[in-house]
């Protein structure tokens, strides 16, 4: 793995624990019906190096970590356009793992790739 591909995957690890952090903050309101008001000057931050993340990936690794990532970048900027107060607590919670689920699905693929893959492991 080049140092370019080690600094995209660390980026791309620091992104998904920092949505993750997100999610967790609105955990305790799931059952609350009141719209959810992220913070949108972070969560833009976080959407704005996701695509420059998607845009860096491109070249560096395989098409299906490229479109993960794009998928991620994709999902926060719908989260984005909805925030603040459009979504209740419960359905931003649902947008956040969707984008995590993206981002993992992306480190994975870089992790392990599929020639060293073992039967057992989780196919995308």
């Amino acid at each position: 793995m080049t140092s370019e591909q080690r600094q995209l995957r660390q980026t791309l690890i620091f992104l998904r624990t920092s949505f993750e952090a997100v999610q967790h903050s609105i955990a305790g309101r799931l059952d609350d019906p009141l719209p959810c008001w992220l913070d949108t000057s972070m969560l833009t931050l976080m959407s704005r190096e996701l695509a420059r993340c998607s845009q860096q990936a491109k070249p560096l690794f395989p098409p299906l970590v490229t479109e993960h990532v794009f998928i991620a970048s994709q999902q926060c900027d719908l989260l984005l356009k909805q925030c603040p107060g459009v979504l209740s607590s419960a359905v931003c919670y649902r947008q956040l793992s969707a984008i995590m689920l993206a981002l993992t699905n992306a480190i994975e693929q870089i992790d392990t790739p599929a020639k060293r893959r073992w039967p057992w492991q989780r196919r995308f």
